[in-house]
């Protein structure tokens, strides 16, 4: 083989190995091990900085098996929409059989680091995290809004799952964790989708809620769920998870972010909502990591 059929080959093996990364989404499975691994800090007694490198590293991996799931199922939608037709599988640049195997490594992979390093009900929880997500989400996308309440599941998990890894305990606890980021993804995930609802719409994707359109009705369904953020987020220090200070940062920030609902119900634009999206970002990293803080 000469150089240059070297050089060819190592080029095609980088191209590989950047499209199995691509499809991990890996920016998004890490904002996702970062919430989990805020529940595992706030679960532990204390925390051993090897096993929580473990736990983000088998978190990255199971989310990226189900985002590879997610782009499997929908890779000829993808290849309809602007934001993703450049995508590993719609672009063709890996094949479908590939991409299965790697996210059954991942998955398979990481279920093994849960069940074996933390307890078999962390292993049990991510599981069922990756097969609504994979398996019942994404098909419902084309369905309506109710996939936005089913997916708000697996997307909750994370906190939860990270405590029941440093406890392996069920408990109020937990659930709190859980609750704070369930009703916290209906703004998020609504935002984005009235700033994408334009390409969504070319894949038949139908995810707005109340009538599907970017009116006043969707706005009063956004500016629901986000108001039950006030009341959830003093929960945690009422538990005695955190102290008093947190629970009043969780307080401005979800006094915050309601104005925000309220400035997209006023004006209905993708720039307002495009605002509440960034707004959205910002609201859940601030908050778990006062309640941690707090807690230390």
């Amino acid at each position: 083989m000469t150089s240059a059929d070297q050089s060819l080959s190592f080029s095609k093996v980088g191209e590989k190995v950047m499209a199995l990364f691509e499809l991990l989404k890996f920016r998004l499975a890490s904002l996702i091990a970062f919430s989990g691994a805020m529940g595992y800090c706030l679960g532990a007694k204390e925390v051993v900085w090897s096993t929580l490198a473990v736990f983000i590293l088998a978190s990255i991996g199971i989310t990226g098996s189900a985002n590879i799931i997610n782009q499997i199922i929908e890779k000829d939608l993808d290849g309809l929409m602007k934001r993703t037709k450049g995508r590993p599988l719609p672009s063709r640049r890996i094949s479908v059989d590939q991409a299965i195997v790697w996210s059954v490594f991942l998955g398979v992979g990481s279920l093994f680091l849960f069940v074996t390093v933390f307890n078999l009900t962390t292993g049990l929880i991510s599981l069922l995290s990756l097969l609504l997500y994979g398996f019942v989400y994404t098909p419902l996308k084309r369905k309506g809004p109710i996939a936005v309440f089913v997916g708000a599941f697996p997307g909750a998990f994370p906190p939860m799952i990270g405590w029941v890894a440093a406890t392996n305990h069920f408990g109020l606890e937990p659930g709190i964790l859980f609750a704070i980021q369930f009703f916290w993804q209906f703004p998020h995930f609504w935002a984005i989708a009235w700033v994408l609802d334009e390409d969504y719409k070319r894949a038949g994707f139908k995810l707005l809620p109340a009538n599907g359109l970017k009116d006043s009705d969707t706005t009063l369904q956004i500016m629901i769920y986000t108001l039950f953020l006030l009341p959830i987020g003093w929960l945690p220090y009422q538990l005695g998870m955190t102290g008093i200070n947190s629970a009043f940062i969780a307080t401005i920030f979800g006094v915050l972010f309601l104005a925000q609902t309220f400035h997209l119900m006023r004006r209905c634009t993708d720039k307002t909502a495009r605002q509440l999206m960034f707004g959205s970002f910002i609201y859940l990293p601030i908050v778990q990591i006062a309640f941690l803080l707090d807690k230390l």
